[in-house]
C-alpha cells in the first residue's frame, strides 16, 4: 500500500462523524454539505428527535446538532432522552436555534449543551463553529 492511500485511509479514521438534527431538509443538507466539504468531516442527518435517538445509539456520532423546535418531541425532549441513555449521554450536542432570548439561552447553558448555533447561521462558518464550542481545535 502506498503512502498517500495510507494517509487517506487514516484521515478517514480520524474524521469527526457529526449527526444533525432538523426537521427541515434543506437546513440538515446545508450543514451536511458544509461539514463535509469545509471541515472533511463525516455527517449523518436525522428529520426527528425520535431518529435522532436511533442514530446516536447505532452510529455514536463524535457531536449531534440539534433543532430545538422540531414537530414531535422537539429539541428539549431529544436532548433530555439522549442524556439518559448511557449509550448516548456523553456525545456533546450544540443546539441550532432560532431562539435567541437571553433566558431561553441560559435555560439551554443549565440543560448542559455545548452551545448555541443562531439561525440563520453562516453555512461557511458553521464547522468552524462547531469546532471552536467543542474545543476540538482542527480548523
Amino acid at each position: 500500500m502506498n503512502c498517500w492511500l495510507y494517509f487517506q485511509q487514516w484521515l478517514a479514521m480520524m474524521a469527526k462523524l457529526i449527526l444533525v438534527v432538523d426537521d427541515e431538509e434543506r437546513i440538515r443538507e446545508v450543514v451536511r454539505a458544509c461539514l463535509v466539504k469545509l471541515a472533511k468531516w463525516k455527517a449523518i442527518t436525522a428529520a426527528s428527535g425520535l431518529e435522532a435517538i436511533q442514530k446516536a445509539v447505532s452510529d455514536r456520532p463524535d457531536a449531534i446538532l440539534l433543532d430545538v423546535s422540531m414537530p414531535g418531541m422537539d429539541g428539549l425532549e431529544t436532548l433530555q432522552q439522549l442524556q439518559s441513555n448511557p449509550l448516548t449521554a456523553s456525545i456533546p450536542v450544540i443546539f441550532l436555534t432560532a431562539k435567541v432570548q437571553p433566558n431561553e439561552q441560559l435555560q439551554y447553558k443549565h440543560l448542559g449543551v455545548e452551545g448555541l448555533i443562531i439561525k440563520p447561521f453562516d453555512p461557511l462558518q458553521i464547522a468552524k463553529d462547531v469546532d471552536r464550542l467543542l474545543g476540538w481545535s482542527q480548523l
